[in-house]
């Protein structure tokens, strides 16, 4: 198991109450992972069907995994996965580890883009962190890493810790997004923003930084619909602080070195088993999808140590020779679709397909057509945000999917009787 979030510890879980024997190797002091810093509440509400906040939830799965006697080794650092499933790992005590696997679960969370990959431009002054480094600061190590801020991007660490900063006396001065809607969930909005007064100004990026030694302020411009700025439109903001919210890249490094597939969203290729191109090597939580609720990451990460259970007991010694896969691609306002594949020998058993729309729309149709664009699923919601993620369970043998289907399109599309009524 690499990693030891709240998905490493609920796979691990799951393996260990199975009978075999499992390894946490994580990079980080202690379990846990990044819900330790997030002490807002929200947490919970699915796997627990109560409301708890982040170190309270991820508490249950340490004393839990504890208490089974699930093995573990912190400030290990993997450096190297192989196809032969060998790991390899440092760590201060014991130097450098090679460990033979059965099976491996990649659970290595996600990273935040940084202002380097934004090509923002201006000078490198102090007072420029991401969310998430601040997050960790004010609520783990106990520092202020200022009193004015601008946040640019609107994902969800940023709108909490817009809320988080005003808690402590500090002045948000803006939340700057470049879309024309909020990239986080619609309740942090509210929540944070909204009912503190934050402003929140969309359509608009940060075209400088002012500054040499410490941020002095910011430039704002509006930009049009291919993200070019606008003559005439420039804001400056005074601050000495910027912390960036524009999205989460899944950690997969070791997964590419590895010679696994990634697919579009940066995750790994995987199947309905969540296992990757790599014959017993499986990937769940943020590595394989970012998740906007962590209960959505434990349900994941059960199915995969279960899977990964499976794969022990019954394929271990004789891997697949052959997998007929039928392939899902991306249709009409749709990200990505997880799984990128699914068995076809798998079709009589329950499959949770998960999806990201790339702009909101109302009153759509969720739609699966067949390589000869024949509708074989459809289902009607309200209104799609790319912050949801989507999940359908489906048993295709129920939809009677054809014998000779090579692949499955996902879209999201406006339903009949609004196209007919917007003519």
């Amino acid at each position: 198991m690499i990693g030891g979030g709240s998905a490493g510890l609920a796979a691990a879980i799951v393996i260990k109450k199975a009978g075999l024997d499992v390894l946490i190797l994580e990079r980080d002091r202690e379990l846990g992972g990044i819900t330790l810093q997030c002490i807002h509440n929200g947490f919970g509400i699915h796997e627990f069907k109560e409301e708890l906040t982040g170190p309270e939830f991820v508490q249950r799965f340490i004393n839990e995994a504890l208490d089974l006697g699930v093995k573990y080794k912190l400030d290990t650092m993997v450096i190297k996965v192989t196809k032969e499933k060998i790991v390899y790992a440092i760590n201060n005590t014991d130097g450098m580890l090679e460990i033979k696997a059965k099976a491996i679960i990649l659970a290595m969370g996600c990273r935040e883009r940084t202002r380097g990959s934004i090509n923002m431009p201006g000078f490198r002054p102090a007072g420029i962190y991401t969310a998430g480094q601040a997050q960790r600061f004010v609520n783990v190590e106990g520092y202020l890493p200022g009193r004015s801020y601008v946040i640019l991007g609107s994902g969800d660490i940023g709108m909490i810790m817009a809320r988080r900063l005003t808690w402590e006396g500090c002045k948000v001065k803006a939340v700057v997004e470049i879309q024309p809607y909020v990239s986080g969930l619609i309740r942090n909005q509210v929540q944070c923003l909204e009912d503190y007064d934050i402003p929140l100004i969309t359509s608009y990026t940060i075209t400088r930084i002012h500054g040499r030694h410490r941020v002095k302020g910011v430039t704002i411009s509006k930009v049009d619909r291919k993200f070019d700025r606008i003559i005439g439109t420039d804001r400056f903001i005074e601050c000495d602080t910027l912390l960036l919210s524009v999205g989460l890249i899944p950690e997969n490094e070791l997964t590419q070195n590895a010679g696994a597939d990634i697919s579009l969203n940066g995750g790994p290729v995987v199947d309905n088993n969540l296992e990757t191109t790599i014959d017993g090597i499986f990937a769940c939580g943020n590595v394989l999808q970012v998740h906007d609720l962590v209960d959505l990451v434990v349900a994941e990460a059960k199915r995969a140590g279960l899977n990964a259970v499976e794969y022990v007991n019954e394929r271990y010694e004789k891997p697949f020779e052959t997998k007929e896969l039928i392939k899902c691609i991306a249709g009409a306002n749709v990200n990505y679709v997880k799984p990128d594949h699914f068995n076809k020998s798998d079709q009589a058993n329950d499959i949770i397909f998960s999806f990201r729309v790339k702009r909101p729309d109302r009153r759509i149709l969720i739609q699966f057509k067949d390589q000869n664009n024949k509708v074989i699923f459809k289902r009607k919601r309200r209104y799609v945000i790319p912050s949801e993620m989507i999940e359908l369970n489906l048993n295709l043998k129920e939809l009677e999917i054809p014998q000779d289907c090579k692949s499955l399109e996902v879209e999201v599309i406006p339903q009949p009787e609004v196209l007919i009524d917007n003519t």
